[in-house]
């Protein structure tokens, strides 16, 4: 069954108002009638069983069968710090965090990242990587659609990461994977978690200080070095099965 988001303000008693592309995606792509059944949500835990009711021009009328919490989403909200990666690996990084669950992805510029986004062309990109996550959580019956946020620096992405509840930063460097074990044991289901993943290049010395002494927790993954595009995906996958109730 297909899944659709609206904002609060287009529920209705009985009725919701699907508006914005997902008109013609309705009508024109997947070529849905009337009595056909969907899925709804408006952002919070709430899924709402509907039928198509009516089909305009700008809107479509979905009839609520009923309502009930789907209970799909961590407990946790996790924050996706990612060093900007080279090529199209963004668009992978999002769509698979956002199907592991990811609460928010904040694209980080970092000294060693090789691409540099400003102007029209982080727009451009910004709104390609929105609609990548809004793809990715209709795939995955996520309640809600997750952010991509505007590319900050590092220090930027430092200061916004003081507010959440623990800070993980995977480092070739960090203690072994006991020690590991045990900070990811310590997280406790409810909280904000930010989880930093360098570039290509990784994150130099002065980085992890800056990270480290703001409280971050240096963890290791392995062994094994990981690409840029697969660590973070490592983490959030140990995070989803440590925090899933």
């Amino acid at each position: 069954m297909y899944r659709f988001f609206v904002e609060p303000s287009q529920v209705e008693e009985h009725t919701i108002r699907i508006q914005g592309s997902d008109v013609n995606h309705i009508k024109n792509v997947l070529r849905m009638k009337t009595g056909e059944e969907i899925l709804i949500s408006s952002g919070d835990n709430l899924e709402y069983a509907c039928y198509i009711e009516e089909m305009g021009t700008e809107e479509v009328l979905a009839h609520v069968m009923y309502v009930q919490e789907a209970g799909y989403e961590l407990s946790s909200r996790i924050y996706l710090f990612q060093g900007l990666p080279k090529g199209d690996k963004m668009e992978l990084i999002i769509q698979k965090a956002v199907e592991l669950g990811v609460h928010e992805i904040i694209p980080v510029a970092t000294r060693r990242a090789v691409v540099k986004l400003e102007g029209k062309k982080e727009e451009n990109k910004i709104r390609r990587w929105q609609a990548i996550a809004g793809s990715a959580a209709k795939q995955s019956k996520r309640m809600y659609v997750p952010e991509v946020k505007p590319v900050m620096r590092f220090s930027q992405a430092i200061e916004q990461a003081k507010e959440l509840d623990i800070v993980l930063l995977p480092y070739e460097l960090a203690e072994g994977m006991r020690k590991t074990k045990e900070i990811i044991a310590q997280i406790e289901p409810g909280g904000s978690i930010g989880i930093f993943i360098g570039p290509e290049g990784g994150f130099d010395e002065e980085g992890v200080r800056m990270a480290v002494e703001m409280g971050a927790k240096a963890i290791t993954l392995g062994k094994r070095i990981l690409r840029t595009e697969t660590a973070g995906l490592t983490v959030l996958s140990v995070l989803m099965f440590a925090l899933e109730e």
